[in-house]
């Protein structure tokens, strides 16, 4: 079992949610709604999974936090 971190934004321009998972190639989807975009995050993710051998599987990045920080611009 994996414990996977995705990174959800609002597309200003289409009002959709997008979701990337950093570390694994592919692995992003967007939705309507937050719930459908869980559901098709859960998909492509377990889709690029199944195509990852044992070895890229171990290498896998480890969610360690986010940090939100302001800048002057």
């Amino acid at each position: 079992m994996h414990r996977i971190v995705g990174y959800i934004e609002r597309d200003t321009e289409t009002g959709l949610y997008v979701a990337t998972v950093p570390g694994i190639p592919g692995a992003h989807t967007q939705a309507e709604t937050l719930d459908e975009l869980q559901k098709n995050l859960k998909e492509v993710v377990e889709l690029c999974l199944e195509e990852m051998d044992a070895d890229a599987k171990k290498q896998l990045p480890e969610f360690v936090g986010i940090q939100q920080i302001e800048v002057a611009a």
